[in-house]
């Protein structure tokens, strides 16, 4: 069966250095009016698609302007950002185990 293609963005990093992200899933909180999105590093192809464990990049956006493709990325500043993050990751999981 083949995987469903993903958006990928790129993120520059703290040098300028540009890397290719996958978004695992996007939400935005109606109480607060924020968007957040979370995000898995693309990996190179020499690298094991075997392992379980994968770091995740969450981060709060906008859109900016009228392109899909023009967003500025925030890092997460509350505990309950965090919180909300863990919990939508928790369930993103349990949706990709039943799928599979």
């Amino acid at each position: 069966m083949a995987k469903e293609e993903r958006e990928r963005i790129i993120i520059p990093d703290e040098n300028g250095d540009e890397n290719l992200f996958e978004v695992l899933f996007k939400f935005d909180v109606d109480q607060t009016g924020k968007s957040y999105m979370v995000t898995i590093p693309v990996a190179d192809d020499s690298e094991d698609d075997d392992t379980d464990e994968v770091e995740v990049f969450p981060f709060r956006y906008e859109e900016k302007g009228d392109a899909d493709d023009d967003l500025a990325l925030f890092p997460l500043e509350t505990d309950e950002e965090w919180d909300m993050i863990e919990e939508m990751l928790n369930t993103f999981q349990d949706d990709e185990y039943e799928t599979e």
